[in-house]
């Protein structure tokens, strides 16, 4: 796609979106065995449907009661603002199936003898930046995901009324020598209460449209592209309306189809898993190597092996004109960044319990907080790779 005119689309879905609803519940195991213990091991995953949680998978760690866990499932759920005859905080049935770790993978990836621990897992993982926005994400992904978290804002603060958990956004731009210009459509669907009828619904969204995208993005936006729940009305909605999974919204979570994904999921991983943490610092490379101005773009890719502490490769692809500079990179990365799981954790102080917030919204993108949180969306490196 090189000096033409195309178009690319991203989606997002909202905290309330089934898929995110197990998210969010799958990282808050994590984050409670993290609290307890920073070297727990969790992978957990959930399934949500009508007034029905289920947990399951692996842990090793401190003892957690079921009760404990429930009481913040239903924390969770009220918190996105479930409160419905399908699905509710105070109603839905709770099963929690965690159970001890498997004795082979710890074999594998416990550290033991002065041996430097290894990979959960083997796999590849991806990270990306770019100059399209502020944040150095994809245009379309970045206000796909800002129409809706202002949405959720303002329904959680009551200023927004009608409008339930339960949403997706769809934002595509017009490039041109590979640079976003225009937004040519913009698809949002929203659950809403009885009251509100469709010319309400879209009265109430259209304004989430200008408030999270640039004006001079807008300006030759048809109205008929605008497309505000296109079926006419979406009452039931959450897991009531649709089964939820954990993991399912990868490219949602990620660079929005932007740049490749290796295929593993982030939520309900403590992070020796590197489909996790590995992730996190490719992003954390590439956000430094396009902030320290090499190059406007940057794809890497780092892949791993089960029991084996060093990555096996280490691609890294840049913008068109700028591949002379990959191997003064990709020095720099060897020389300077320990990628082993358990180097990764202490860059970026990834044995904590931070990962609830990263549920929902996007993993990347994101404003590092005080409390340790998007650790990997920090530019303090930027001066190792002033070539």
């Amino acid at each position: 796609m090189q000096n033409n005119k195309y178009l690319f689309t991203s989606e997002s879905v909202s905290e309330g979106h089934p898929d995110k609803v197990c998210d969010r519940i799958s990282d808050m195991v994590v984050d409670t065995y993290l609290s307890k213990d920073p070297v727990s091991r969790v992978a957990c995953e959930t399934l949500t449907t009508t007034n029905k949680v289920v947990l399951a998978g692996e842990t090793r760690g401190p003892k957690i009661n079921k009760e404990e866990l429930i009481s913040k499932v239903k924390d969770c759920i009220k918190d996105i603002g479930y409160d419905q005859e399908g699905f509710s905080w105070k109603t839905a049935n709770i099963e929690t199936h965690l159970h001890e770790q498997s004795t082979d993978i710890a074999m594998g990836v416990d550290s033991k003898n002065n041996k430097d621990e290894g990979a959960g897992d083997q796999g590849i993982m991806f990270g990306y930046a770019c100059k399209e926005t502020d944040e150095l994400m994809p245009a379309p992904i970045h206000y796909s995901h800002k129409i809706l978290r202002l949405m959720a804002e303002d329904r959680k603060s009551g200023s927004l009324k009608g409008i339930e958990p339960d949403s997706k956004s769809q934002v595509t731009m017009q490039y041109e020598n590979d640079k976003p210009i225009q937004v040519t459509s913009v698809v949002i669907s929203t659950q809403h209460s009885k009251d509100l009828n469709q010319e309400k619904v879209r009265e109430a969204i259209i304004p989430y449209i200008k408030k999270s995208i640039p004006q001079n993005l807008l300006k030759n936006l048809d109205p008929k592209e605008i497309y505000i729940n296109p079926t006419g009305q979406f009452i039931i909605g959450g897991p009531d309306g649709d089964t939820g999974l954990t993991g399912r919204k990868i490219i949602v979570d990620t660079y929005g189809g932007a740049a490749p994904h290796g295929g593993g999921a982030f939520s309900g991983k403590d992070p020796t898993k590197v489909d996790r943490s590995a992730a996190y610092v490719a992003r954390y490379l590439a956000k430094n190597i396009v902030a320290a101005g090499v190059s406007e773009k940057c794809l890497i890719q780092l892949a791993y092996a089960i029991g084996v502490s060093k990555p096996l490769s280490i691609f890294i692809k840049l913008a068109n004109g700028d591949d002379l500079k990959v191997d003064k990179v990709k020095k720099i990365i060897e020389d300077n960044f320990n990628l082993s799981p358990r180097g990764i954790r202490e860059i970026l102080g990834l044995n904590n319990p931070i990962y609830e917030i990263t549920s929902s919204y996007g993993h990347f993108g994101r404003k590092p907080t005080n409390q340790g949180q998007f650790t990997w969306e920090k530019t303090d490196k930027t001066d190792l790779f002033k070539l």
